[in-house]
């Protein structure tokens, strides 16, 4: 059995012709070849979120397919847009939320919104990365992990931003060598402790960023067992962060199911 530093050296070295193994999939080339021959003909946001193939591929696609349910939510995520500061985009410390009201500005361009190349080929390009990551883990979480580091820790600007992302705090302790109960102390002491052992600007040297995953993909398998990593591992990618978020915009995500 191939270690988490071994697989991971596998799909790193030569990402483009993992996404394009991806991208041969039956199931994949089948769902990427409808959203692109449809999305563009999408005018409002009740016909996005009603066409369910449409959303969430989307979905997937922006690393939220786990809320793919709450079509209510979404919808009024997209009506606020994201231009004004209290849109609800903005509120939310989640990116990936501001990133997909990005993506899709009906508010900004109305009906053609899905015009645009994010929301064309930028989707189905974030979807088969998506779908890598998520087969990868699916045989080696740990792998998943540090692919989804490698290709977001060049976007983080402070310790907040990798503390506000469970899956990158996951990576972040892991390398460190801190506890899980770290996590949960008071977000001012974390930084602390955290600007002591790290850099961020570290991660826009490709040479560190390197170094930093090749750590941890070592670490992974010594302090996990084959038995329970992906077990603990399989929700992290599902979880809001812990704080920044009120508790009525939690509660209204609930009550949003449908």
């Amino acid at each position: 059995m191939l270690t988490t530093f071994a697989s991971y050296q596998i799909s790193a070295r030569d990402i483009s012709a993992a996404i394009d193994r991806v991208k041969s999939e039956p199931l994949v080339e089948r769902e990427s070849a409808y959203y692109l021959e449809n999305i563009e003909k999408v005018e409002t946001i009740e016909e996005f979120v009603s066409d369910y193939r449409l959303f969430s591929y989307a979905m997937k696609a922006h690393g939220l397919e786990d809320m793919t349910y709450a079509r209510a939510f979404m919808t009024k995520l997209l009506e606020g847009g994201r231009d004004d500061s209290d849109a609800m985009a903005n509120t939310l410390t989640d990116p990936r939320y501001l990133e997909f009201a990005s993506t899709y500005d009906f508010d900004r361009y109305d009906s053609i919104a899905t015009t645009f190349t994010k929301a064309r080929q930028g989707t189905v390009d974030k979807y088969l990365r998506q779908t890598l990551e998520e087969n990868e883990g699916a045989k080696n979480e740990g792998v998943r992990l540090a692919l989804y580091f490698e290709r977001k820790a060049p976007e983080v600007e402070s310790i907040t931003d990798i503390l506000a992302n469970p899956a990158m705090s996951q990576v972040m302790r892991t390398t460190l060598g801190l506890p899980a109960a770290t996590a949960t102390m008071d977000i001012d002491r974390q930084i602390a402790l955290i600007a002591d052992r790290l850099d961020v600007e570290d991660f826009q040297d490709s040479d560190k960023l390197t170094e930093f995953i090749d750590r941890f993909t070592n670490l992974w398998d010594i302090n996990n067992s084959s038995q329970n990593a992906t077990a603990d591992v399989s929700a992290i990618f599902s979880q809001s962060p812990v704080f920044g978020i009120s508790t009525d915009v939690m509660t209204a995500m609930q009550g949003l199911k449908r």
